[in-house]
């Protein structure tokens, strides 16, 4: 078998199209050249763990977020990054080209989806995100928007936060964030993320000197009033595996340009205790 072209899954379904094993100790054996850790968040940490010790100089991808709490961990064998795809998505590069070197004022994101949607052929109350103890709630399983945000605008000072569970769904996580917060140029930033919103909205509003944008996920259209000229800007043809593809095609390839690193990981998993810690206050 062509060792380019061999890709092993460690599950305990049957009948996947790729080769499976049972064991985490079967993964050195393998020695891959790439591995990706797309377990329920609580496992990542024990599973980055073992693969740091017993693996030397691959290529380790941890599907967001990095942990379901912060972890102190050092990396000093093997390349460690963290699943934030939609920094590959034209859109949110498009916004980080515009906004450089801006001065901005006000940045709100809104995320909202109805969780028994998002798998519908499960039973949501059986799903790793209705689970606390399996890393489940907004606050980790939608912190692509903490991510991207500190991508375009830089680390988020809290000047308050709500994360609890609001809704009558039928879970033991949290289903709402609320938090504001400001960065150290004075940008003011507002997100709000929750799991009961019917109809899906994703968007992103952005104001600064000489620039508004207003951004949705959902439909894949921005508009932009830059220095007083209006611009409209559609990705029609963009798939939703599209940002996935292009990011494990950069780590393989070396382009870490646009990937989170470890370190960055690891800085939104400090914004994520700071908020449990305002809600908890």
């Amino acid at each position: 078998m062509d060792r380019n072209n061999c890709v092993y899954v460690l599950s305990s379904q049957t009948g996947l199209p790729y080769e499976t094993i049972q064991y985490l100790e079967e993964i050195p054996m393998l020695n891959p050249d790439y591995v990706v850790i797309a377990s329920n968040t609580a496992s990542h940490y024990e599973q980055l763990i073992f693969l740091e010790k017993d693996l030397r100089n691959k290529k380790i991808l941890v599907e967001k977020p990095l942990f379901d709490s912060f972890h102190e961990l050092e990396i000093k064998y093997n390349q460690v990054n963290v699943g934030y795809n939609l920094r590959f998505h034209p859109m949110i590069q498009k916004i980080r080209n515009s906004i450089s070197g801006r001065r901005l004022w006000n940045v709100q994101v809104f995320c909202g989806s109805y969780l028994p949607d998002w798998r519908p052929e499960r039973d949501y109350r059986e799903t790793s995100s209705a689970k606390l103890k399996s890393g489940g709630g907004v606050l980790l399983d939608m912190s692509h928007e903490l991510d991207y945000i500190q991508w375009l605008v830089g680390p988020i000072e809290v000047t308050h936060a709500v994360s609890k569970k609001v809704s009558d769904l039928e879970i033991d996580s949290d289903d709402l964030l609320l938090l504001s917060g400001k960065t150290k140029e004075g940008t003011h930033l507002h997100i709000s993320l929750n799991y009961f919103t019917r109809k899906s909205q994703r968007q992103i509003l952005i104001d600064g000197e000489d620039i508004s944008i207003r951004a949705d996920l959902d439909t894949n259209t921005l508009s932009m009033v830059e220095k007083g000229e209006a611009s409209d800007y559609s990705w029609p043809e963009l798939e939703r595996n599209e940002t996935y593809r292009a990011q494990h095609q950069a780590i393989l390839e070396g382009d870490m340009s646009k990937i989170c690193s470890f370190e960055q990981g690891l800085q939104t998993m400090h914004l994520i205790e700071r908020i449990r810690s305002w809600s908890k206050g």
